[in-house]
């Protein structure tokens, strides 16, 4: 999936994207807005959790130092910087606040493309490598908040289950390298996970390439046994064993 062209056909009424990925920042009809660094983590937040939240709660998340009354004023400080823009980002009343309904997130959209493939209602679209991929198994890279590492591997996690299942469709579709890339996008963001070892051994298989599976398998038996001590499971080793007793 071409990221930007997904943004572009989400947003073709109104052309106001929070970028995540490489931001947070603002493109409005394109044209890119720097978020003030005062309001970026507050605009993250919003647009991760997607409802309404209360002031007090996210004045707490966000500044869990000190008293109410300074988290309540550095989320004030927030708000206006934000306002700053001229954009009207942020939607409050007095106890609550929300990112405005019609702002589309990229983080958001690539989820969606990322359910799409997990439940099999994937679009002819959908069925091609982005170069997003790294940005989306590693969301706002080097925040540390908590509630930001959880968001962070909720999309992780999503986006390596897609990629399996998009290594699988493309394979089906006899187009073995895509899938063959795909798999190893999954087996690179994560090495010890052998459901993306699977799915790159499907892959290789699928191609005719037994040389290739059995290097691979051989490559993450050497792994977990060096990493966690164990073998991989038999159901893995089912998958090729003709290969394996060569």
């Amino acid at each position: 999936m071409d990221l930007s062209l997904s943004l572009g056909r989400e947003s073709s009424e109104q052309a106001l994207v929070l970028h995540l990925f490489g931001g947070p920042y603002v493109t409005v009809a394109g044209e890119r807005r720097d978020v003030p660094e005062g309001g970026k983590r507050l605009l993250a937040l919003l647009a991760l959790r997607r409802e309404r939240v209360e002031r007090r709660f996210t004045a707490g998340l966000l500044w869990p130092f000190g008293d109410d009354q300074r988290a309540a004023g550095n989320l004030r400080s927030a708000l206006w910087r934000l306002r700053a823009l001229g954009l009207d980002l942020v939607m409050t009343d007095k106890v609550s606040l929300r990112l405005r309904e019609d702002m589309v997130v990229d983080a958001q959209v690539a989820a969606d493309w990322a359910y799409r493939l997990i439940d099999g209602t994937a679009r002819q679209d959908d069925l091609a490598l982005g170069s997003w991929f790294g940005q989306a198994l590693d969301l706002l890279p080097g925040w540390y908040d908590d509630w930001a590492i959880l968001e962070r591997e909720r999309l992780r996690q999503r986006v390596l289950h897609a990629l399996e299942g998009l290594s699988r469709q493309l394979c089906a579709a006899r187009r073995y390298a895509e899938g063959v890339e795909a798999a190893m996008v999954a087996v690179g963001a994560d090495p010890i996970r052998e459901s993306a070892q699977r799915a790159l051994i499907e892959a290789h298989l699928a191609e005719g390439n037994l040389g290739e599976a059995r290097r691979a398998f051989a490559i993450y038996r050497e792994l977990i046994h060096r990493e966690l001590s164990t073998e991989p499971s038999a159901r893995l080793a089912d998958l090729l064993p003709q290969v394996c007793r060569r």
